[in-house]
């Protein structure tokens, strides 16, 4: 056998061991993972057991470290939001978001109403699109096969009119410094009332399919249980908190980009198991085409990206008709714009929790620091407290209640 060969073989013998316990025991310690990126994630867990019981949990996250905080330090303030996509392929938009609203508050500038209603509209999209993948991915995990394919069903629609945006399914970068990437192209006003007309009865059929099943209730109701306290004190956020009873939205608590103009609930359950988790998650749902079914029926005239010319591209049209409008074009293109010096922090309330970014700029083209507070990287440290003492089919229902992404962990 080749050395290489002696290595790999070595490595699967050492990922299981035994130890033997009082009584005849024995407490086995394995992998759990590393998983394929087409799961949950590039996450290792290594686990102890004593029989199906889990006596220890120790999360090894870096499988998919990508190290983009440090790439932003080497491009453009505009060039930084594709990055932002590629963190949380699930709702790059509010990534998107909250990259850009602390530089634009760096610059002063001044978003125009209908930019920030069509950023809240495709927010709340991005939302469902993420919400729908979890509940699809989450009861394939648990077994049920079917909801898959219709929570599947309703993000091809969801992919189709972000395509219809922005040119793009997943990567969109249709937030941009300033404003939005593109004028919202004709006909977008038929396609999303009729998917948020049709969405609500999508829904009650995905609750129709779940809420009463005893094989789906059996395996979340009561598991999972993490204290209130406790995921305060971890720093967990989003669905997860409101899981446990505490009613905290940052789009309530700290709106930004006109969130305080649109009227919605937040969904709030005590019992902070996996089944609260999915009840929490569904009603956010209910409430996201809430919102978007508001930002059609008022969305503001006007333009769709800030009167700045020395930040934001100027319209084609006056950039082939003014020799001031090419000239600003060309130093945008090539050079980028400054950023007054200065540091800034806007929290967003993404589909997972708080993100936010922590921007640094020393005055230049190019962010001097970009720190991303990520929700999965907070919500993952309670990890240990979801899985210790409980059965290790258990944890499979619990690891998918978090609905974390490690793109948004390994940055």
């Amino acid at each position: 056998m080749s050395e290489n060969g002696e290595t790999a073989f070595t490595a699967v013998l050492e990922t299981t061991q035994e130890e033997k316990l009082p009584g005849g025991r024995r407490r086995m310690t394995l992998n759990m993972g590393p998983q394929h990126p087409s799961t949950h994630g590039v996450l290792r867990i290594l686990l102890e057991l004593d029989g199906e019981i889990i006596q220890k949990a120790e999360p090894d996250i870096g499988f998919l470290h990508t190290g983009i905080e440090k790439q932003a330090e080497a491009l453009g303030w505009q060039q930084v939001v594709t990055l932002t996509d590629r963190m949380d392929y699930l709702s790059n938009l509010a990534n998107n978001l909250a990259y850009v609203l602390p530089v634009e508050k760096l610059l002063g500038l001044e978003i125009p109403p209908k930019a920030q209603w069509l950023r809240v509209m495709l927010n709340e999209l991005s939302r469902i699109n993420s919400h729908v993948v979890w509940l699809g991915t989450h009861c394939l995990d648990l077994g049920a096969m079917s909801m898959f394919f219709y929570c599947f069903r309703e993000r091809e629609d969801i992919l189709r009119i972000l395509e219809m945006f922005s040119g793009q399914r997943l990567m969109t970068s249709y937030i941009r410094v300033g404003g939005v990437a593109l004028e919202p192209p004709r006909g977008w006003e038929k396609v999303m009332a009729k998917f948020i007309r049709e969405f609500p009865a999508k829904v009650d059929e995905y609750e129709s399919l779940l809420n009463t099943n005893p094989i789906f209730v059996e395996r979340t109701k009561g598991v999972g249980h993490v204290g209130l306290e406790k995921l305060l004190d971890l720093g967990v956020s989003g669905p997860m908190i409101r899981a446990a009873g505490l009613p905290w939205d940052i789009r309530k608590s700290e709106p930004y980009s006109s969130y305080e103009k649109f009227d919605f609930d937040i969904p709030c359950y005590p019992e902070s198991d996996v089944y609260a988790r999915y009840r929490v998650r569904m009603e956010e749902m209910r409430q996201s085409a809430r919102i978007i079914e508001q930002c059609m029926a008022g969305m503001p005239e006007g333009d769709w990206k800030a009167d700045a010319s020395k930040v934001v591209l100027p319209d084609r049209e006056k950039m082939k008709t003014q020799m001031e409008a090419l000239i600003y074009h060309f130093k945008i293109v090539t050079e980028g714009f400054r950023v007054p010096a200065g540091e800034a922090y806007v929290p967003v309330e993404s589909p997972r929790g708080e993100i936010g970014f922590h921007v640094v700029s020393d005055g230049t083209s190019k962010p001097y620091r970009v720190f991303m507070r990520t929700p999965s990287f907070g919500n993952l440290q309670c990890l240990s407290d979801l899985f210790v003492g409980r059965l290790i089919s258990d944890s499979i229902a619990g690891l998918g209640s978090m609905d974390f992404v490690l793109g948004d962990v390994d940055r």
